[in-house]
């Protein structure tokens, strides 16, 4: 089995890849700073390291003798960045570039990069491919495509084999529901929770694309074992269909309020997963009404 650091791994989407990998017999490590991260999230099978990306001298050791990296440690959410654009760029661009030199550096076999929907910006067509030309909008949407070039980069100058996923909304067990900077299923489902309307932003017409995180584990660990990737790729990670906000609070149930809709959002994503399925052989299996009701559930237990 393989020895594998997951950055990010006591988050949301890390903790469930984390767990993943751990079942499938590999040796974990976890660098999470705990900023967004929660320790109730870590695997105690996992080796957990509290280490801040933007200390290379501090992170560089745990590197050694890792096959592969899992790059998902960020501070994720368009409003944080706005809000904190420079620490935002720190932890999302300087973290990713430490993370890339200290596997480099380490002689790792492979980067999977986390990477965002939010990349391509306002698109005239959908759905979203990825060779059309990416418009960041906010300071997160740049510094995960910037995250991107870097990844694009490294295989050919460093012989760093790397690829990254630009997920689209995920959402699933473990997402945030507190905190000033959450996605709208997190967001309605602690006010449904709480008794409260459901606060839908602008019309509440947008349309994402949203996927579960059960899809984004497999696709991760399938970039892991392809031999067919590896060259800087950047590929989707998409249920291939999108839904209005309108329509999620309807799925999860209550009264709908509407309230201004925050700058730097795009109206719409849709994901073409055509590549990734011929790459990887990956398609979603988890639908969003089977996620949601799965959800409520939990949320009712």
């Amino acid at each position: 089995m393989s020895k594998i650091l997951v950055t990010g791994g006591a988050g949301f989407i890390g903790s469930h890849l984390v767990d993943a990998l751990v079942e499938r017999g590999h040796q974990v490590l976890i660098l999470d700073n705990l900023s967004t991260g929660k320790k109730e999230n870590i695997n105690q099978k996992a080796k957990f390291l509290n280490l801040d990306l933007r200390d290379f001298k501090k992170i560089r050791p745990a590197f050694e003798g890792v096959d592969f990296v899992f790059h998902l440690a960020a501070l994720p959410r368009i409003p944080l960045s706005i809000a904190k654009p420079i620490e935002t760029n720190e932890v999302n661009l300087t973290g990713t570039l430490n993370a890339l030199i200290a596997s480099k550096e380490a002689g790792v076999k492979k980067f999977i990069y986390s990477s965002s929907s939010s990349v391509y910006g306002q698109q005239e067509k959908l759905p979203m491919k990825e060779d059309m030309k990416c418009d960041p909008l906010n300071p997160y949407a740049l510094q995960k495509y910037v995250g991107e070039l870097y990844c694009r980069i490294f295989p050919e100058i460093y012989n760093l084999a790397t690829i990254s996923l630009r997920y689209f909304n995920v959402y699933g067990p473990r997402q945030s529901e507190e905190g000033t900077y959450v996605p709208v299923i997190g967001v309605f489902l602690k006010q449904k929770e709480n008794g409260m309307p459901l606060t839908a932003t602008g019309d509440g017409e947008q349309t994402r694309d949203f996927t579960h995180v059960a899809d984004v584990v497999r696709v991760n660990i399938l970039a892991m074992e392809s031999e067919k990737v590896g060259r800087g790729e950047a590929i989707n990670v998409g249920a291939g269909k999108n839904h209005s906000i309108n329509e999620i609070a309807k799925l999860i149930g209550g009264e709908i309020t509407y309230i201004p809709l925050p700058s730097g959002e795009m109206r719409h994503t849709l994901a073409d997963i055509s590549l990734t399925k011929d790459l990887l052989g990956w398609e979603p299996k988890i639908k969003l009404e089977e996620g949601i009701n799965n959800l409520l559930k939990n949320e009712q237990e």
